[in-house]
């Protein structure tokens, strides 16, 4: 290593700095901008480093990047890949007994953590191209620190990164030197070119490729979403124009010889334009590059937990990740930056991105957790997860029996973590082996963990699992016209299933019926994705109790039952893209423990009577209902309840008599007229709030809203007052009051003062206001004509004898000549008559 000569980067002249750094601390971030050299001279010039005492494992975030800087390094020594420098992917592997560094992506160096927490062996741990903040990375760091901190004092960690952060790693790095180095790179032209609005982003990036392939020279690089944007512009730069360029393609699922025809020169100086999703952002070098061609757009995986699903999002991308994407065009000389959005969308974007940890599935953290025996906020996050989604992972995990019900892994959930997979995808292939069909569980989780094998013309995609697993063991009879085979993403998922059947697969053939038992492997995986038709277009009802669609037609649409494996939760009712039908009979025997049978007595507010049904219930979805033939008492009397209560008390069968009792028993408790007992609050309020304290003894044989009307009202109601109360009732809030004719008059509880409407005539002779409750209520006087039209209102009888009635006598007499109207109201004879007998 000593005769070894570094290549003229701009990041030698940070090596002091760094290596006086690391001599001193054990914890150290170093700033290099893209293109400075640290991915590949950094790890190198360690390697002689007195503190070493054993390997150097760099993370890089990506396979594709581990692969290409592992080799760039081993070429930088005159070796083969796998002698002094080698990598580990969870898809290769090429080390040896001389490796001493080993660049892994960055899940490899939690399971080796996880097998040895003190990293015996390893004297530095390098977290490259950190700024992207990768899950994996953030998890690895916060494992790290703790075995620096708890076992291996010695180890050192060193954080590179080209846009740093550093108050966001100063806060879990607190005393690491910061060294920085300075970048070479040429200037870079930048251009804003918005499309128009008619014109798709396809069409509009494959228009400016042909503009720059024709106004400047060397090699082009394109940054899309993802593979099937990149597909697109590949068809439409294809079609012409291409001034003899070649289009490649790059992105993480290709095939090795793919991404190297991608990252090296081609033969006889013919140009290229590379097709690249983010993976071309960072730590990969392509040659030649002079243009870059930047979309603007990102696709990354965010986690809903209100759903509980995953989804795609395509979104921008930020000012940090625009000018790495910018930096490519200046590496070796000036260049240029087409970005197809303006300049104002420019100044809108985030600074960063934000970190996967906030919006990523939690559920594989959650498992590294509980197997490294530590609960999240025990560890040093720079971003700790979130609450809810990392709550809902814990769920996931003990619903799979990953954990139990305090958190403590389980042997089962000890057996899922080193598989390298999601929770749900190594609970399948575990659980495959009762039902001998292990390679279908490798099959099925390769379709899942990889890109879709089929195409589908528009409208003919086929969401039925069991289509992939079929071309997966080389039957493709069943693809219908429309349905053709990505031969790329067939041989890549062929190539993961294969990987995972060498470690679980031991017969040489499965026993089980591979249409009947894709369907029981996937609802292992997904039981909260169990859906049973609602009997209409297609649509679901899953057992987490979310709404599910095909939207388009579908063969799988008939069953009764599915099990629905990949979907998108951006609208109310998700969209099904991957799903296996599944018989109520296999339901029964594969997921007993999670079907519940109970009786279900409730009141339907749209049928307007007490549903009582027993059902068996898998999460939200009924397998099984049927009445209740001897349904609980109580319940039903509940329920009962339940319905008066949501109908109001007017929905008794109350008469003008009972509201006007009702009126009498609340002047009485208004007036706190004395009584040997409180008086009952009967209002209708009252009487809603203590519906079980006064209705329950009376709701026998109501069943329906409608039956309200055969309820006891009268009786009910009469039973809420003692013996004495009733007799102090009729006394102090009679039903009548007798006016001195002798005529029994009614009085009307119902106003809001009681009353009386009687004629004038029948009044003569009484000379004070009639009150009741003992005297703290005065009736309100009606006094009627001899027609019996209203003529005065009055609750001070004395004043009107002596002021009023002289006024109104005038009136009548004049109108009723023949009816008695004498001068002294006081000492005349009452009559019910018009004159007095």
């Amino acid at each position: 290593m000593n005769a070894f000569a570094l290549p003229d980067l701009p990041i030698l002249e940070a090596l002091p700095a760094l290596k006086d750094a690391l001599d001193t601390h054990c914890n150290v971030i170093l700033h290099a901008p893209p293109g400075a050299g640290k991915s590949t001279v950094v790890p190198l010039a360690l390697l002689e480093a007195a503190w070493l005492s054993g390997k150097i494992l760099m993370l890089e975030p990506r396979r594709l990047a581990a692969r290409a800087v592992a080799t760039r390094m081993a070429s930088m020594l005159g070796e083969p890949v796998g002698k002094r420098v080698g990598f580990r992917t969870r898809l290769e592997t090429r080390v040896s007994a001389s490796t001493r560094l080993e660049v892994v992506t960055e899940g490899i160096l939690t399971r080796m953590l996880q097998s040895d927490a003190s990293l015996q062996g390893i004297g530095c741990v390098i977290f490259d191209e950190f700024h992207e903040r990768s899950l994996n990375a953030d998890l690895g760091l916060a494992l790290t620190l703790e075995c620096q901190q708890g076992l291996r004092e010695d180890l050192r960690i060193l954080v590179m990164s080209a846009t740093l952060d550093a108050k966001a790693i100063g806060k879990v790095l607190t005393d690491a030197p910061l060294v920085s180095a300075a970048g070479k790179s040429f200037k870079v032209h930048t251009h804003h070119l918005a499309k128009r609005p008619a014109l798709s982003d396809e069409l509009h990036m494959a228009n400016v490729v042909r503009m720059a392939l024709k106004n400047h020279g060397g090699d082009i690089l394109c940054f899309l979403p993802g593979a099937a944007e990149i597909r697109r512009v590949q068809r439409a730069l294809e079609s012409g124009g291409l001034e003899g360029a070649r289009v490649l393609p790059l992105y993480g699922e290709l095939d090795p010889a793919a991404q190297d025809a991608a990252l090296n020169p081609l033969r006889g100086g013919q140009r290229k334009v590379v097709l690249a999703t983010s993976i071309a952002e960072t730590s990969l070098t392509i040659e030649g590059i002079r243009v870059v061609v930047d979309s603007g757009l990102r696709r990354y995986s965010e986690f809903d937990p209100t759903t509980g699903m995953s989804r795609l999002v395509t979104g921008k991308v930020s000012q940090a990740a625009a000018d790495q994407r910018r930096g490519r065009a200046g590496r070796l000389s000036e260049g240029d930056c087409y970005r197809l959005w303006s300049e104002g969308t420019q100044a809108t974007l985030e600074a960063h991105s934000p970190p996967e940890i906030l919006h990523a599935d939690l559920s594989p953290l959650a498992l590294e957790l509980a197997c490294w025996g530590s609960e999240a906020k025990n560890l040093a996050w720079i971003d700790p997860p979130p609450p809810a989604p990392l709550a809902q992972a814990t769920d996931l995990l003990k619903g799979l029996g990953a954990i139990d019900a305090v958190g403590r892994i389980s042997e089962h959930g000890k057996k899922l973590a080193p598989l390298g997979m999601h929770p749900r995808l190594s609970h399948m292939l575990l659980a495959a082996r009762a039902l001998s069909a292990e390679r279908l569980a490798c099959d099925l989780a390769a379709v899942l963990s990889e890109r879709d094998v089929l195409r589908a013309a528009p409208g003919a995609r086929d969401a039925d699992v069991r289509l992939r697993a079929a071309v997966m063991r080389g039957d493709k009879r069943d693809l219908h016209p429309g349905l053709s085979v990505d031969e790329r993403a067939l041989s890549r998922a062929k190539r993961t299933a294969q990987l995972w059947q060498r470690d679980f697969v031991h017969a040489s053939r499965d026993a089980a019926d591979p249409d009947k038992a894709a369907g029981i492997l996937l609802a292992l995986a997904y039981p909260d994705r169990i859906g049973r038709s609602r009997g209409r277009d297609g649509r679901y009802l899953l057992a987490n109790g979310r709404g599910a669609h095909f939207a388009e037609p579908q063969a799988l649409a008939k069953s009764e039952f599915i099990i629905a494996a990949e979907l998108d939760g951006t609208e109310r009712e998700a969209r099904i893209f991957l799903a296996a039908p599944i018989g109520l009979e296999d339901l029964e025997r594969h997921f007993a423990p999670l079907i519940v049978e109970h009786a279900e007595i409730r009141w339907d507010e749209r049928e307007g009577a007490i549903r009582a049904r027993r059902e068996r219930r898998l999460g939200a979805v009924v397998l099984a209902s049927g009445e209740l033939a001897a349904p609980d008492p109580d319940a039903m009397l509940r329920e009962a309840l339940s319905g008066l209560r949501s109908a109001g008390i007017a929905a008794l069968p109350w008469t003008r008599d009972l509201r006007q009792w009702q009126a009498r028993v609340e002047l009485l408790r208004r007036l706190e007229v004395p009584s040997p007992a409180p008086w009952p609050d009967l209002s209708d309020a009252g009487l809603l709030a203590r519906l079980e304290e006064w209705a329950a003894a009376w709701m026998e044989g109501i069943r329906r809203r409608d039956h309200f009307a055969k309820f006891n009202l009268a009786e009910a109601l009469k039973a809420q007052l003692n013996h004495a109360q009733s007799v102090i009732l009729r006394d102090e809030a009679p039903t009548h009051f007798v006016v001195p004719s002798g005529s029994s008059i009614a009085i009307d509880y119902l106003d809001e003062n009681p009353s009386v409407s009687v004629r004038l005539q029948e009044l003569f002779g009484l000379k004070t206001t009639p009150a009741v409750a003992k005297g703290r209520m005065s009736l309100l006087l009606k006094m009627l004509s001899p027609a019996g039209r209203p003529v005065q209102i009055t609750r001070d009888l004395v004043s009107f004898w002596d002021r009023g009635y002289h006024e109104v006598k005038k009136d009548l007499k004049g109108r009723y000549p023949k009816h008695y109207w004498p001068d002294d109201p006081h000492t005349a004879q009452p009559t019910r008559r018009a004159r007095p007998r």
